[in-house]
């Protein structure tokens, strides 16, 4: 395949005359540009803090939740998100990296984009895209496995821009190729690229132009938050060795303190940004630590090893008490913890629990376990308090789920005879 070097390639016409011809069919001239209430538009949900905004879990969870639809997908690691009636897919099948539209009542696609995947594997065997789709102002951008960084158009699946960042820039693949999701803010769409001098690269979302790009920061697996301080909005990186964070209204980026370890580690939990506080977490005895934000500084209130260490999933926050998963998976450590976010002290560990994703929504916990079972507990620092849970796949289920309107979306990993699951769980 020929790189472009330029920084930019946009699709030209006869691309846009085929893109008309195949997805003109499900074009919407009304379709709704800006994310409603009750959709999961990007990684761990509106706010990338796992919380389901007006939603609204059942009191119970029953031994058979309803399946409403399956629909088959390609490999990857890239969890799903919903924007009105539709579900959005980044997933390989062969020698393509697809994005696809399904419809959340049926799971019928409404349209695919195809592009060309140069990945080739690295320790994983699992050759998919890993970085979840981010939905926003009716666009989608996907950023594949070999550091490939497209946008596509909501309504269609039409083409609009792709940039080979990690070609452009020296991007490294590292241990499982692109895992980063980029981020939109203060009008840029932000990724931690971890090139040469283009640690992190922002884009002009409409076009993928660069806007800028700097920092010797490496990549990781850690998709980045967004926050206000001080009435700016900024985005706080854990890179591979820190935390950072980047303004987009200056273009400065600067270190906020060190967070990560040389050597077989790896950063990946998001970091999670609640009342003015930051707490970070990784395994690999890098430890878990909560940080105080203000003055455009980062004070330290807490750090160790024994609360909270998560190896990549991450914690969700319910009135002052950390909800997550202490340990590896490739240990065969996963235990679920509720630890006092003032203090790092552990109000209660349910030992051997797995590892599991946290969605919150309200005072309740949905928890999808990586081998197919739901559980769904109480945000109960008191005690470990179970409302229920079911095996209701046989797959593993390690991609990011996502909540809306009373419906959990999960992807399974079955390589190309994957799946997309809609689980029906109560109205909003």
């Amino acid at each position: 395949m020929n790189h472009v070097k330029s920084g930019f390639r946009p699709f030209g016409l006869a691309n846009l005359v085929a893109g008309l011809l195949v997805f003109g069919p499900f074009f919407n001239v009304f379709e709704n540009l800006t994310a409603q209430a009750g959709d999961w538009p990007q990684i761990l949900g509106p706010t990338r803090s796992g919380k389901a905004e007006g939603e609204k879990l059942p009191s119970s969870l029953p031994a058979k939740p309803k399946i409403a639809w399956r629909a088959k997908v390609g490999s990857g690691y890239a969890g799903p998100v919903v924007v009105g009636n539709k579900v959005v897919v980044f997933h390989r099948v062969g020698n393509q990296e697809l994005v696809e539209a399904l419809d959340t009542a049926t799971g019928q696609r409404l349209w695919k984009a195809e592009f060309a995947a140069r990945y080739r594997g690295g320790i994983d065997s699992d050759l998919g895209p890993r970085c979840v789709p981010l939905v926003q102002d009716g666009k989608v951008y996907v950023f594949g496995a070999a550091g490939d960084l497209h946008c596509v158009a909501l309504a269609d699946g039409k083409k609009l821009w792709t940039r080979e960042l990690y070609v452009d820039y020296e991007g490294d693949e590292g241990y499982f190729g692109a895992g980063s999701t980029p981020i939109l803010v203060g009008g840029k769409l932000v990724v931690n690229v971890g090139g040469k001098d283009a640690g992190l690269v922002a884009l002009e979302p409409a076009t993928g132009k660069t806007l800028w790009k700097g920092t010797s920061e490496v990549g990781s697996y850690s998709s980045p938050a967004a926050l206000t301080i001080g009435g700016k909005e900024q985005a706080i990186f854990i890179t591979r060795m820190n935390c950072v964070a980047f303004d987009p209204t200056t273009d400065k980026a600067q270190i906020l303190f060190p967070f990560g370890k040389r050597g077989p580690t790896v950063n990946a939990s998001t970091p999670l940004l609640f009342d003015g506080k930051l707490f970070v977490t990784a395994s690999y005895n890098v430890g878990a630590a909560l940080k105080s934000l203000s003055g455009g500084k980062a004070s330290p209130v807490w750090a160790n090893d024994d609360s909270l260490s998560s190896q990549y999933t991450t914690a969700v926050e319910h009135e002052g008490y950390l909800y997550g998963i202490h340990g590896r998976e490739d240990t065969g450590e996963g235990h679920l913890r509720c630890v006092a976010a003032a203090t790092g002290k552990v109000a209660w560990s349910e030992d051997n629990f797995g590892i599991a994703h946290a969605i919150l929504a309200g005072d309740k916990i949905l928890l999808v376990g990586i081998e197919g079972k739901l559980t769904l507990i109480a945000a109960d620092p008191k005690k470990f308090h179970s409302l229920g849970s079911a095996q209701f796949l046989s797959a593993k289920t390690r991609p990011l789920p996502a909540l809306s309107s009373g419906k959990l979306f999960v992807k399974t990993n079955g390589g190309e005879g994957s799946e997309v699951v809609c689980v029906e769980l109560g109205s909003r």
